[in-house]
């Protein structure tokens, strides 16, 4: 049995597709579906039980023996959310918790961390995990900071020498983008949110730059495809030896003019983007530059390449985008 919480979400749907194909284990969701259309991104999965987040203690402990790993994608993920209480009993207490039951019940557990706990960037992107080097970083906001005080707390444990579950590892996920992403909103990647107007002859609209270092629309992100992110996810299920803090990015820094470049050609139409000023309440909390090292993970041992941006941005506008079924 494989248990994703968050499993209702982007990411976390996607891994419960993989999963589900690999057909080695049952699968349990534990999220929210609310009252949106969250539930059709599982709603072509065969399911063992879905969870509502408050039971998931007790289910578990009722199933303990059954249980191969647990994926912890759940969380308070709105970079803008501003409830920092909130996000701290979502992102922090309940991931202590749930690490100390699968370090009991010696349970692998594979958790998401996040590129936004390198804030600014100004101290890199290296994923040196020890005590010292995460104590450099410094979040911009609440969901960057509570992924960030999560990791150094399991960094704590190991310099101590606590108990750790048979296999932990934390992915500090980069822009992921791909299907299931449509229930986030403003959240959505980029791409996402571009495609309508793309598809409808309209202009993309980008950031004006407000650094003097980057042009309009010169921003750079490490953009990568939801499926790429799964793959990692999988060939660590197959590696229960690898443990560890990892970044999970492309390698490589792309612009948003790029990717805004990528939608309009995906469709066969030459690109349209106009640029607007970045909101005044994120503009001194906005990254202009985010670039995965990855070396630790192909130390590691996981050797496959990355997608491209322009063939990841090709595969989301042909296969879901312009579907009528847009979910994986």
């Amino acid at each position: 049995m494989y248990v994703v919480t968050g499993g209702a979400g982007f990411i976390g749907s996607n891994l419960l597709a993989a999963l589900e194909q690999r057909g080695d284990g049952a699968l349990v969701v534990c999220d929210r579906l609310r009252d949106n259309d969250k539930w059709r991104n599982i709603g072509k999965r065969e399911l063992s039980d879905i969870v509502h987040p408050d039971q998931t203690f007790e289910f578990l402990e009722a199933n303990k023996k059954r249980i191969r790993a647990v994926f912890h994608m759940g969380a308070i993920s709105a970079t803008t959310e501003t409830n920092a209480d909130h996000i701290v009993a979502n992102n922090f207490n309940l991931s202590l918790a749930l690490f100390a039951w699968c370090t009991r019940n010696h349970v692998r557990i594979i958790y998401a961390s996040s590129a936004a706990t390198y804030g600014d960037g100004t101290q890199g992107f290296d994923d040196s995990f020890g005590t010292a080097a995460l104590s450099l970083l410094t979040p911009l906001n609440a969901y960057g900071w509570s992924k960030h005080l999560f990791d150094r707390r399991v960094a704590r444990k190991i310099a101590e020498n606590k108990p750790l579950p048979p296999q932990w590892v934390g992915l500090k996920f980069f822009n992921v983008y791909g299907p299931n992403e449509y229930h986030k909103g403003s959240q959505q990647s980029v791409i996402s949110q571009l495609y309508p107007h793309a598809a409808a002859g309209a202009p993309a609209h980008l950031f004006r730059s407000h650094h003097p270092d980057y042009p309009d629309g010169g921003q750079k992100r490490d953009f990568i495809w939801v499926g790429d992110v799964v793959e990692v996810m999988i060939w660590l299920l197959d590696h229960p030896q690898v443990n560890g803090l990892f970044n999970l990015g492309t390698g490589t820094a792309r612009t948003f003019y790029d990717l805004a470049a990528a939608v309009y050609r995906a469709l066969g139409k030459d690109p349209y983007v106009k640029y607007v000023d970045t909101p005044l309440n994120i503009r001194d909390k906005y990254q202009y530059f985010t670039e995965a090292q990855m070396d630790r993970l192909r130390t590691a041992g996981y050797t496959k390449p990355f997608t491209s941006l322009e063939d990841g941005v090709n595969l989301y506008v042909s296969r879901y985008l312009t579907a009528d079924d847009r979910y994986c």
